[in-house]
């Protein structure tokens, strides 16, 4: 635990000053980094060692360059042209290995590097989206924030709480009090994290907007850690990587990200967090 609370205490930091303080392309810059190497944690993980080098190299290219697009203005552009690009490489690639002996690359590579080249990554891009709305810096602090929060109160409510634990057995260390202690966390912290932002930007706060991006972000936060949680368990690893001692890999720290930035997306482009001045 004190691993996990050091790497906190060195990797928050920055993320909150690239969010709040920093030009838009360091936040850019960020998730490109993130998305990359989610991207290759994902296909070492699951690979089995079957993914060729240029598969591996489109697929963390691609995810690379998604966000980016994203920034520059051309999200339909960059996923749709990211798509083609691993979609061919990958075809090209298995079309050769057919005509070998093994046959080591099948249809469920495709797809894995689809996962890990286009799915995750364009879900990662509405984290820079998020930067982009009005009062987008809020609103991304409030995403990210909901996120780690969540995932936070889920983990230190189980430490210490937890009784009933082993309810899903793709996560058998998670209890029912943990699963709880996260929601209500979430959910708290959107209202909170309003209140804050009202009375020291004086900007007008959502709270319906900001009760729905709690209640769904939490929800989403906890499925999209159970997600990647069965693809651990699916193929035998404890983490995704060992970029972040007592965290894993890049993919084991925002995997609920990739779940809880859609969502909040969504909401707040129907239904702002933050409006005027007041």
């Amino acid at each position: 635990m004190l691993k996990r609370i050091l790497v906190a205490l060195v990797a928050l930091p920055y993320v909150f000053a690239a969010i709040l303080a920093f030009p838009p392309v360091v936040w850019t810059v960020t998730v490109c980094a993130i998305s990359g190497i989610a991207a290759f944690e994902l296909l070492r993980a699951a690979g089995g060692g079957k993914i060729t080098k240029a598969m591996e190299w489109v697929s963390i290219l691609s995810a690379a360059l998604i966000p980016a697009g994203v920034h520059l203005g051309y999200w339909t552009l960059s996923v749709t042209g990211c798509t083609l690009l691993v979609m061919v490489i990958c075809f090209v690639c298995a079309i050769h290995d057919y005509d070998g002996e093994h046959h080591n690359i099948g249809f469920f590579h495709i797809l894995l590097c689809l996962m890990a080249g286009v799915v995750i990554p364009n879900a990662l891009a509405a984290l820079i989206a998020l930067m982009a709305q009005e009062n987008g810096r809020f609103v991304l602090f409030l995403a990210v924030c909901l996120a780690f929060i969540t995932d936070g109160g889920a983990y230190f409510v189980g430490v210490f709480l937890g009784k009933h634990k082993g309810i899903l057995r793709v996560s058998p260390n998670k209890s029912l009090e943990g699963f709880i202690g996260g929601f209500v966390t979430g959910i708290l912290f959107a209202l909170i994290f309003g209140v804050i932002i009202a009375n020291t930007q004086h900007l007008q706060a959502n709270y319906i907007s900001l009760a729905v991006c709690g209640l769904a972000g939490a929800l989403v936060t906890e499925i999209g850690d159970l997600s990647f949680s069965l693809i651990k368990r699916e193929f035998q690893i404890k983490d995704f990587g060992h970029l972040l001692p007592g965290h894993g890999g890049m993919l084991d720290r925002f995997d609920s990200m990739i779940f809880c930035g859609p969502i909040v997306l969504c909401i707040t482009e129907c239904l702002p967090a933050f409006g005027g001045v007041l």
